[in-house]
């Protein structure tokens, strides 16, 4: 399809916008006006420009308060719709968008709205072009496609169609089924937005949550469905009033406009092809998401001091050093199926990552089952794919680059011989804990950048997105959406927060943006664990024992199990049925991130939010008193 984007939905100037969607890769844009009146520059410097970049002006927008106006304004609004047909000519377009009369003072009877909407439709017709109408969720009179319908179908006229927007229509929980039955020539245009379920004014909603397919709630998926099966191949356009995109960078937030199509493109397609429909070959195809099977590695980007203290860390957590690489200085960890990689190497890209990062996770290796079809997956939408230098004898993986600029490597699930032949593996006594292996691992990332995240592993990884929850830290509040796998082998919590003293600011602080917060371990026995952890000398958070007093009033349990708890600092949680989880903390390391031993019962499959509170306020008093340590 004609993949398109109005100039509202990027930050910018006109021309840093259209030089966006260009470099995005979007066939079309549509101009809105206030874009135009703030350019100093001609319409027909605009059309040049597009022209020099490749591409088409779909639509001019918007033409508002036009149909059933007073009477005695009808006139006055017909010279402002032929100054508007000027304007769109110099623009070399030949579609506008009339969205309908939201005026207190508009009259909704049907004999006006079909004579003005005539009137307008003849006068279009005759400088050869088109009226798209639109109506508004909060229109006066009209505020639904099947009223823009009933116009359009009565008045017949080939200049006037309709115009469709996915937020007018599930924003009034409206039925989009029935668009399958008009025909796909009179849809003249198409425009989506997803956004969160909101309960507020519809008009307020819509002008500053609106967001990009697959970073809300609503099943557009459901709505395009229907409007393919029409017929119409026309463009699909993106039309987004976000306060945070008015801000985001105009680049990077153009290439998550796209990627949005793709993905809903996609979806649509699963969606017709569940309905045993024909699928056009005009929806965008890729190959179907890997099957996954968990985290085969994690890379920490390390200098030789911090490595030396990060090894002592993980051999006292139970790691035994299993191999050191063959020709870089790049040493392998190991415990149950966990394969942890410190990389301190000269001249890397771990040790470009450690000068701009600090101490981090530069990398993550999640195994696939075909790493060469996952990676034309992520190609196909857009992912940045990455090529290492490769030495002698060295294994090569294929990999992709995460939005912060880390590595997601894709490794295929038979690989063989993957740490042989780059490691020589020592023939080292067996690890000395029990974790088993990695569970999740979360991060923090800066305020604006959450749904930018969420949309690039639900495309190009095709995860899934849990809702979005809201914590509590002494100073602000953290909010958290979790990503997993659709087997749940893989899961990945992301954490933002506006607030400037919260953990999440502080790590961000730290890392100088986007890193990992902490990373959590399954065991068998978290009782056996932590008693061996602690006789190791690992930090371990200190929960208050005011804690623990409260978990005797909310559950039936023993004196001795609830001293246990509080002796080993053991977080607890049930869900309502019946899984339980069992949790402890490590301090940070080196004030960044920091490590999580989880044991989870009866399929608890949660992240002990009913813990986050005293988690982070106990996480709080530990980072004031190695303030206060430090200052001494």
């Amino acid at each position: 399809m004609q993949r398109s984007i109005a100039t509202v939905s990027l930050s910018g100037t006109l021309p840093e916008k259209l030089e966006a969607i260009a470099a995005a890769g979007f066939d079309g844009v549509e101009i809105f006006e206030n874009d135009l009146l703030y350019y100093d520059g001609s319409p027909r410097e605009v059309r040049q420009m597009c022209a020099d970049l490749g591409i088409a002006i779909t639509l001019f927008q918007p033409f508002r308060d036009f149909e059933g106006c007073r009477r005695d304004r009808l006139a006055r609004n017909l010279e402002r719709a032929e100054r508007k047909f000027d304007l769109m000519q110099e623009l070399g377009t030949d579609l506008v968008l009339v969205c309908s009369n939201a005026s207190a003072d508009s009259v909704g009877d049907e004999s006006i709205l079909l004579d003005d909407l005539s009137l307008l439709a003849e006068h279009a017709g005759r400088r050869g072009l088109r009226i798209g109408y639109e109506a508004l969720a909060w229109g006066r009179h009209v505020n639904t496609w099947q009223q823009v319908w009933n116009l359009v179908r009565k008045i017949d006229h080939p200049s006037l169609g309709v115009l469709l927007d996915s937020f007018h229509t599930l924003s009034l929980k409206g039925d989009p089924s029935a668009i399958a039955e008009i025909p796909g020539d009179k849809i003249f245009f198409v425009q989506m937005a997803d956004a969160p379920i909101l309960a507020m004014d519809v008009l307020e909603w819509s002008r500053h949550f609106r967001c990009f397919p697959g970073q809300g709630e609503f099943d557009l998926a459901g709505f395009l469905a229907p409007i393919i099966k029409s017929g119409y191949t026309g463009p699909l356009s993106l039309e987004i009033f976000n306060d945070g995109f008015r801000a985001a960078p105009t680049r990077a937030n153009a290439a998550d406009g796209l990627r949005s199509l793709l993905y809903l493109e996609e979806k649509t397609r699963q969606r017709l092809a569940e309905e045993a429909k024909p699928v056009p070959e005009i929806l965008f195809e890729t190959p179907a998401a890997s099957e996954y099977d968990g985290i085969e590695f994690l890379e920490f980007a390390v200098d030789e001091n911090l490595g030396a203290k990060l090894t002592s860390w993980l051999e006292r957590l139970g790691f035994v050093k299993a191999g050191q690489h063959r020709s870089k200085s790049v040493s392998l960890l190991r415990q149950g199926d966990i394969n942890l990689i410190l990389n301190c190497e000269p001249y890397s890209f771990a040790h470009n990552f450690f000068e701009a990062h600090g101490p981090s996770l530069c990398a993550t290796a999640i195994r696939v089952k075909d790493s060469a079809k996952a990676l034309e997956r992520a190609v196909a939408y857009k992912g940045q794919p990455y090529r290492g230098l490769v030495g002698p004898n060295e294994l090569e993986l294929a990999a992709v680059r995460a939005p912060d600029g880390s590595l997601i490597y894709l490794v295929d699930q038979n690989e063989g011989g993957l740490y042989d032949t780059d490691f020589n593996l020592q023939t080292a006594s067996a690890a000395s804990g029990g974790l088993l292996r990695i569970d999740h691992m979360a991060m923090a990332l800066p305020a604006d950048s959450l749904d930018s995240w969420v949309l690039f592993y639900k495309s190009l990884l095709d995860f899934e997105a849990d809702d979005e929850v809201v914590l509590p830290d002494p100073y602000g509040l953290v909010k958290s959406r979790a990503l997993r796998s659709r087997c749940s082998s893989i899961r990945l919590p992301l954490n933002i927060s506006e607030n400037r003293n919260t953990a999440i600011s502080h790590a961000l602080s730290s890392y100088r943006g986007s890193g990992v917060h902490h990373i959590a371990f399954d065991c068998a026995d978290i009782f056996a664990e932590v008693s061996r952890a602690k006789d190791a000398g690992v930090p371990l958070l200190d929960i208050p024992l005011n804690y623990y007093d409260d978990l005797a009033a909310r559950f039936d349990f023993d004196d001795e199990f609830l001293s246990q708890l509080a002796y080993y600092n053991v977080l607890y949680d049930r869900d309502a049925q019946g899984g339980e989880l069992f949790h402890v903390y490590t301090e940070p390391f080196e004030g960044r991130f920091f490590f999580e031993i989880i044991q989870r019962k009866n399929g608890y499959t949660g992240y002990g939010a009913a813990n986050v509170a005293v988690r982070l306020a106990a996480m709080a008093k530990s980072r004031s008193g190695a303030v206060r340590q430090a200052r001494l």
